[in-house]
């Protein structure tokens, strides 16, 4: 059964296949602010993995992300696991390209 939309609606987007047409556009609009998001953290990852192994006395196994705020400032908070004992880790704050071991 085909859903109708409010009056308004209706009339700007004259039915249902202009419905599906405008997600399609919405969605395309945000995927580049997400591709950005995740270029932004796999760059960060080869400092992070860095300054762990410098600083920490790590060597990296697995890299995980902890936290990660976007913005004209923006950080990301990466988990390295290290590789000489599996219950080992460090944290490693990232802003831009510049980290800094946090524990």
């Amino acid at each position: 059964m085909q859903q109708s939309l409010p009056a308004p609606a209706a009339r700007f987007l004259g039915g249902t296949p202009w419905r599906s047409l405008a997600v399609a556009l919405c969605l395309v609009a945000v995927a580049p602010s997400l591709a950005s998001a995740a270029a932004n953290v796999s760059a960060g990852q080869a400092e992070a993995k860095e300054v762990a192994k410098s600083q920490g006395n790590c060597t990296p196994a697995k890299v995980d992300v902890m936290r990660y705020a976007p913005g004209r400032e923006g950080s990301t908070v990466f988990k390295i696991g290290c590789s000489e004992d599996k219950d080992a880790f460090v944290l490693v704050q990232c802003r831009s390209r510049i980290c800094a071991l946090l524990r």
